[in-house]
C-alpha cells in the first residue's frame, strides 16, 4: 500500500529501506523521499521505523542466561 502519496512510495520500499540499515524517519525520508513533501504521511513513517526495530529491542533468551555453578 502506499504510505506517502506525494512521492509514491509503498510501506514495501519503507521496510526494505528500514531493513537495509535506515533507523530513522529522517533517513528512511532521505533514501526513498518518502515523508519529505507534505509531510502527513510521517507518522506511518515512524510507526515503520518502530516496528522495524521491535525485534531489536527484545534480548536474547541466550543474553538472559546465566552460568550454573
Amino acid at each position: 500500500m502506499y504510505v506517502c502519496l506525494c512521492t509514491g512510495v509503498t510501506d514495501q520500499e519503507i521496510r526494505q529501506t528500514i531493513a537495509e540499515g535506515a533507523a530513522s524517519v529522517e533517513e528512511v525520508a532521505y533514501c526513498t523521499g518518502a515523508g519529505t513533501r507534505c509531510g502527513s504521511c510521517v507518522s506511518a513513517i515512524a510507526a515503520l521505523v518502530e516496528e522495524g526495530d521491535a525485534p531489536a529491542r527484545r534480548p536474547s533468551l541466550r543474553m538472559l542466561r546465566t552460568s550454573a555453578a
